[in-house]
């Protein structure tokens, strides 16, 4: 029990105990990093370290309250018994009043993007105003055991007008809290809320720490499956311990076809009937689809330059290297660009299948030249 359950990122674990032990806490803190990597978890495990009745810079996991904050890790259930308690449609006005906030200890807060309905979520959850005044006004109690912490999910979300909420509580920080925000992207936050953080930056973790986190959540999984699990996650456990591995395998191959399809220069009806039935699956939020794109880019790129063997997404590797041949490291580069500019846009909501048909469009007419 503690901190050395931790699979990976060891460096900002040793760092977070050394604060604890020198009790020099920060008043708050940035996780950036990909989805899966344990940004929550870590969080809630220096919840429970900062309020742990037995250990000064780990937890032992068997006082109070450290078995209280360690509920925090279930957040499905208590975003389901959060909107329960508020009723399925409430009107914007409720949701303001009614903020989401998951709590099972009075020292440990967690602040999700709200869904605002159980049956029919919103398609882009945020956090709301709610959420953010109940923190601003909560963070100046005085705890009930050491430390108040408050991990703030999908920071990224936060409008930029409601930002200055967070900014206030940074500027005149409370002293028995710690604010920690979470986001895929440290530079999706205003700089003026991300330059008063410390921040640390998560890495993906190995393919055999990914295995090993899968040996010890999913002993059922068989050997095989766990390794083309720990490939698909490309570094990160939290996907691969929530992997469909037959879904998983029929949107790779989707996205697969719509590369081939735009770099073999076939016809825009094929071409479209690809991006067409991608989107309109909505087995995956849209984002994890733009995921796929950049990882198999990031292949085609290593390839197209002869710096690499297509080693993040090796079942496609022979096909990746026949692609390669086709296009240049310039056409990959366009390649991002356009998804780059494809994903500020999707906070607009703009269309999704006619910005990847545009895309597509663009780069088969440079690929032919």
């Amino acid at each position: 029990m503690g901190f050395a359950e931790f699979v990976g990122n060891e460096r900002i674990v040793a760092a977070l105990r050394g604060m604890l032990g020198s009790e020099r806490v920060p008043h708050a803190m940035l996780f950036a990093g990909p989805r899966g990597v344990g940004k929550f978890t870590l969080a809630r495990m220096f919840a429970q370290a900062a309020n742990c009745e037995r250990l000064k810079d780990d937890f032992c996991g068997e006082c109070g309250p450290c078995r209280s904050i360690a509920q925090l890790q279930n957040t499905s259930a208590l975003v389901e018994q959060g909107l329960g308690e508020r009723g399925e449609s409430p009107d914007s006005a409720t949701v303001e009043r009614v903020p989401l906030l998951l709590q099972t200890h009075p020292d440990a807060w967690g602040i999700v993007p709200d869904p605002v309905r159980l049956r029919n979520p919103v398609v882009r959850p945020i956090l709301h105003v709610g959420q953010l005044r109940a923190v601003q006004r909560a963070a100046y109690f005085k705890p009930v055991a050491k430390r108040r912490v408050f991990i703030i999910d999908g920071a990224e979300t936060m409008r930029w007008d409601h930002a200055n909420i967070f900014l206030k509580i940074l500027e005149e920080p409370p002293e028995t809290a710690t604010l920690i925000l979470l986001a895929p992207n440290a530079y999706s936050l205003l700089t003026t809320i991300r330059s008063r953080c410390v921040q640390f930056f998560f890495s993906p973790l190995a393919q055999e720490q990914v295995e090993e986190v899968l040996r010890r959540e999913r002993a059922d999984l068989p050997a095989a499956q766990r390794k083309i699990a720990a490939q698909m996650a490309e570094g990160s456990p939290g996907v691969a311990l929530g992997l469909n591995l037959a879904e998983a395998t029929e949107l790779r191959q989707s996205v697969f076809q719509i590369l081939s399809a735009t770099i073999e220069r076939r016809s825009a009806t094929e071409l479209f009937a690809e991006t067409a039935r991608l989107v309109k699956e909505k087995k995956v939020p849209f984002e994890i689809v733009m995921e796929l794109f950049y990882s198999f880019l990031n292949d085609l790129l290593e390839l197209s330059a002869g710096l690499g063997s297509g080693a993040r997404n090796p079942a496609f590797s022979k096909e990746f290297g026949k692609l390669s041949r086709h296009i240049d490291t310039a056409w990959v580069i366009r390649a991002v660009e356009a998804l780059d500019e494809l994903s500020a846009r999707l906070r607009r909501n703009v269309n999704r299948q006619l910005g990847l048909d545009a895309i597509a469009l663009a780069l088969a007419e440079d690929a032919k030249k």
